[in-house]
């Protein structure tokens, strides 16, 4: 998480506990160390932010204080809420986490809307403990332009190894899929991520080619037809073509 964007995290959970906080208690929420809280609760109190305690004792907000109001409208607000809530859908344990957080900033300001419902039933969770290959991890490397080792078992049950530049992740109904140039069909494949058995980041990597190579991959797919399918994706991904 960019530092920003966790010093406005650190505001908002503050903003919004009922008891003073320890630096513990903040690093387990945001996943980071204890050491980087404490530097940010310095660099905070540094920016003047009301930030009152000091490490051992907790930290507390000032009461009165607040951030800029988000400027949307009633059906905007219940638009990000459903589209929030149907990350849960994904499987991506990491996006449910930040749509979580974005609500939480939603209702900080608008109060909660238990009434907008979505069922939660999708694509598998990338449960860790379930062997399923983390979705965060695959966007990372497409960002990072990572090249990625994959144990793959295709639906007849036969597994290979592939070496692939990962290029874009595909949210199905049912699954989620890895588009991807894959280096030993030198071509592009998809890849369904709850039949990747193992992947690994690789050291090498394909820097300045993932905008080209996803250029080529959707004239590949036709965009017209890729607009009205909902997402970039070919039957033969799925039926057997790995």
């Amino acid at each position: 998480m960019p530092r920003t964007s966790r010093l406005f995290e650190v505001i908002q959970t503050l903003r919004g506990a009922t008891r003073p906080l320890t630096a513990e208690d903040l690093a387990a929420s945001l996943e980071v160390s204890v050491r980087t809280i404490y530097r940010d609760m310095a660099s905070l109190q540094a920016m003047r932010v009301p930030v009152e305690g000091e490490p051992g004792l907790g930290y507390v907000m000032r009461r009165g204080y607040d951030l800029p109001p988000l400027n949307f409208d009633t059906e905007e607000i219940e638009a990000l809420r459903v589209g929030l809530a149907m990350l849960a859908r994904t499987g991506d344990t990491a996006l449910e986490r930040a749509a979580r957080r974005v609500v939480d900033k939603v209702d900080a300001l608008h109060g909660p809307s238990d009434w907008l419902v979505v069922a939660p039933w999708g694509a598998p969770r990338d449960d860790p403990a379930l062997g399923c290959v983390s979705k965060a991890l695959l966007r990372d490397a497409i960002r990072a332009e990572t090249k990625l080792e994959l144990i793959y078992v295709n639906g007849d049950g036969l597994w290979s190894r592939r070496v692939v530049r990962p290029i874009a992740v595909n949210y199905h109904i049912e699954c989620v899929m890895l588009a991807a140039w894959c280096e030993l069909r030198s071509g592009f494949r998809h890849f369904r991520c709850d039949r990747i058995e193992r992947c690994a980041v690789l050291a090498e990597r394909f820097v300045g080619q993932g905008e080209t190579l996803r250029s080529l991959w959707w004239d590949r797919e036709g965009r017209g037809s890729l607009a009205k399918a909902g997402g970039p994706l070919r039957h033969n991904g799925v039926n057997g073509r790995k």
